[in-house]
Order: structure tokens, then sequence, then C-alpha cells
């Protein structure tokens, strides 16, 4: 039977995989659509359990707050190269996966892949020819409505910032603050004791160099313990549109507490593979998977 352009854009839009493999599928199957559909959703789901083992350093984060500021969601979605991450059709998926979890109000990214989010997924990794993972999100619900977020022009990073009480554009500069400058705490009785005892370890011990007596030494260690409780907590850190402020005096004037935040950065604390995407590009032009 001969396979028409028509039966391979049919089959095109109706799998959303590649003129080629479409071509392919009908070939093998004799023109049959529904068995070449049957076809093609085995192979792209071995190609896409082939793809699932690279590295998905790259991405886009989505973030989303309700009018009211009752809930906000943040996620990171990943993919291998920043070019693929520009993909349409990946940026439609982000903003898919974002909005599914902030109406279930929670964390569970299974829950939503196991509800459809997994197929859609692994169409897209054949369709965009790269891994894509859904690596985190979070969610916060706030009686008080005091959520507010920023997210970067380029959706690599943002900030999701809980205050007791609405002050959206106060909230929406603080989340602006913890992206640029990215605190470790609210506030420094947050830091765990346990890192604060390695940092005065450390303190310590540089500070035996020097020859000073005991006494000089302490203060000296508690000098530095002091300055870095002001670095990491973001109360204490000098806001960032305007250093001779502190975040927590600003937070005061404008009759608010800030509560809690969380911040996210594309990649952060993934190691990169040194793939050469030229190079693997060639190869697959050239006949390989």
């Amino acid at each position: 039977m001969a396979i028409t352009a028509a039966m391979v854009k049919e089959l095109r839009e109706r799998t959303g995989l590649g003129m080629m493999d479409c071509k392919r599928a009908l070939e093998e199957t004799g023109g049959d659509l529904e068995q070449a559909i049957e076809e093609l959703r085995k192979s792209s789901a071995l190609k896409a359990a082939k793809k699932s083992g690279r590295t998905t350093a790259d991405g886009l984060l989505g973030i989303k707050v309700a009018d009211d500021g009752s809930r906000g969601a943040v996620v990171e979605v990943n993919i291998e190269t920043d070019f693929a991450a520009k993909n349409e059709k990946f940026i439609a998926f982000v903003d898919k996966v974002l909005n599914q979890i902030f109406a279930a109000g929670n964390n569970d990214v299974q829950a939503l892949l196991d509800a459809g989010l997994e197929a859609e997924r692994e169409t897209l990794v054949q369709e965009i020819g790269e891994n894509i993972t859904i690596r985190r999100a979070h969610v916060i619900n706030s009686a008080d409505g005091g959520l507010a977020s920023y997210l970067h022009g380029d959706n690599r990073k943002g900030a999701l910032v809980e205050l007791s009480g609405p002050a959206a554009d106060f909230g929406r500069d603080v989340a602006m603050h913890v992206t640029a400058l990215n605190p470790m705490v609210v506030k420094s009785d947050d830091v765990p004791a346990e890192l604060l005892a390695k940092e005065r370890e450390i303190y310590t011990t540089q500070a035996n160099d020097s020859g000073k007596p005991p006494e000089i030494i302490e203060k000296m260690v508690d000098g530095r313990v002091k300055k870095y409780l002001a670095e990491v907590s973001l109360v204490d850190q000098p806001f960032v549109k305007d250093d001779k402020q502190k975040v927590g005096a600003l937070a005061k004037a404008a009759g608010v507490e800030i509560v809690s935040f969380v911040r996210f950065e594309v990649g952060e604390g993934i190691e990169k593979d040194d793939t050469d995407f030229a190079a693997e590009v060639a190869a697959q032009l050239g006949g390989s998977d």
C-alpha cells in the first residue's frame, strides 16, 4: 500500500512524533493507522526509557501565587540543554505541571505523573529528543494571605515568600531579594546548631594560628560568628535595592513578619555531564539512536 503524505500527517497529529518515525511505522504496518500507533507507542516508550538516564541539568521554573495570596507553588522541570528549554512545547509542559501542582495544593509530583503527566512527558521526550524530568515542587498554603513571589527574567531562578499578612509589593521585593542573595534562613535563630558549631570550630582554628591570647581569640571568633549569621539570615541582610536598610527593618515598617521562604534555581546541586551534543546530533543523523 502506498504511504501518502496525508497518512503521515494524520499519524503525526495523533502521536506528536516525528515525520520519519511516522512514515516508517506506516510502511512497516502496511498503512494500518491504528497498528502504526500501537507500534509507535511501544517504540516511543523504549526510546524514552533509553533517554531517561541522561542528566537533565537545564530547564525552567514555574511560579504561581493565588490572587488572594492564600497559595503559592514553584516547580522545576529539567531538560538536557538550554536550547531545548526554549522549545514552546517544553514551556507549555512546565506551565501545565505548575498549574496541576498548584491545583493539587501539595508537593506530590509522583501522583501527577501517575495521573497522566508521565505519558505526556514520554511523548515530549520523543518530540524534542532530550530527557525531561519533573525534579521538584514546593507548595505553601497560607491562611493569612501573605504569599508573594518573584521569578527572574530567564525563568531559571525565583522564590516564594510567606508573610504574616498581605503586603504584595513588599513581598515581591523580599522574594526578589531572596532570589538575588540566596539567604539560608529567615533569622539567625533558625541556623542549625550543628552547622553553627562547625563554623565556630573553623573560625577558632583560624584564630588560634594568629598566636593571640585566648581572650582575644574568643572575641575574634564571636565576631566572625556574628558576621556569618548576619550574612546568611534574611532579616539581617542589607536589602538588595537599598543596602542602607536591613530586610527585617523594612518588614517591621511594612507591618508584617517574614514567616518562611523557598528559593529554587534550575540545576542547583546537579553535576552536569560533559556531553558533546554536536557529536551526539551528528551520530543520530548517521543512524545511531
